[in-house]
């Protein structure tokens, strides 16, 4: 079985920022594994990838600190070792430091005791897990002091970093119709209002139709607006979508609203979707609320709050 591409340790100061070192390259695409014993790596190495898992090899993070069972700093260095002279393995280290101040002050902050003092001051485990580290500090490939770097701040620093070992995987990007009556859609990222556009519901002959019709998506694409504004919303979406994709975002939902949800809405985002396609994105099209074809579930009914119909496609 092929070995990953990479391998990076992460390790450090409890508190200076582990967990969303990994989380971040979780994001980037690595393979992120916290707190495993180093005995268990050759096993690790040797299990097939996990269902559903890219069919390609990704670089694995392995976040070690000292919780790690049978912690030894010398012994994790000549594992590190061994793997870069048996197999030729690019192995580092990533280490993740802060001052004393900033860390104690970080315990207190969140109320976490510290794990090496349980029932002591966090300045205690403070300086026994800097003395422990020292071995693993002195040999780091990578040296981040966080200090003053916020959360946000550290993950833009590690996606610059490492960003460019592994694609990010592209987020589930959803694009979906909603009538406003019914509310904005919770998981919306990006809210686009297309009631601007001439209302077929007004049309006697259009009115009970949907979005999805010939008939009613020729209403309004004719729209004096429509050709414009179609354009600059794709010009927006295409900039955009990429831009999420590199922030570590895994879903995206861009919501297209009209007042009954069923024409305009529906055109748009089914229209707005195809175009996405073409342009090299996979969206899902979904319609919160394109209800059927009762009388009473129709555009401007006083039964606005009945359950609607979901129309879900890829």
């Amino acid at each position: 079985m092929s070995q990953p591409p990479r391998i990076l340790l992460v390790t450090g100061l409890s508190g200076a920022g582990r967990t969303t070192v990994l989380k971040t390259l979780e994001d980037l695409g690595w393979e992120a594994v916290d707190n495993l014993p180093l005995g268990l790596l050759d096993r690790l190495l040797s299990s097939p990838p996990a269902q559903g898992a890219p069919d390609t090899e990704r670089p694995l993070a392995i976040g070690i600190d000292s919780r790690t069972r049978g912690f030894d700093a010398d012994m994790i260095l000549r594992r590190i070792a061994g793997l870069r002279s048996t197999s030729g393995q690019v192995a580092e280290i990533l280490f993740l430091d802060a001052s004393d101040a900033v860390l104690a002050t970080r315990f207190s902050a969140t109320r976490r005791r510290h794990p090496l003092a349980l029932d002591r001051a966090a300045e205690v485990g403070i300086a026994l897990e800097r003395t422990m580290l020292i071995p693993l500090r002195n040999a780091a490939d990578h040296l981040i002091d966080t200090s003053t770097t916020t959360s946000n701040g550290l993950q833009a620093e590690i996606r610059a970093a490492f960003g460019a070992i592994a694609v990010a995987p592209e987020p589930t990007l959803t694009v979906t119709s909603f009538s406003y009556k019914r509310g904005l859609p919770r998981d919306a990222d990006l809210v686009l209002d297309v009631r601007f556009l001439r209302n077929p519901f007004w049309d006697a002959t259009l009115r009970a139709g949907t979005g999805r019709d010939v008939d009613v998506s020729a209403y309004i694409v004719a729209d004096e607006a429509y050709a414009s504004a179609m354009a600059q919303i794709e010009q927006l979406l295409v900039t955009l979508l990429p831009r999420y994709r590199n922030e570590g975002k895994s879903y995206v939902t861009v919501a297209f609203g009209c007042t009954g949800g069923r024409h305009r809405s529906v055109h748009v985002a089914e229209h707005m979707g195809e175009r996405l396609r073409k342009a090299g994105f996979s969206p899902t099209i979904a319609h919160r609320d394109l209800v059927d074809h009762r009388p009473d579930a129709r555009e401007g009914s006083p039964s606005e709050g009945k359950d609607a119909v979901v129309a879900v496609r890829k």
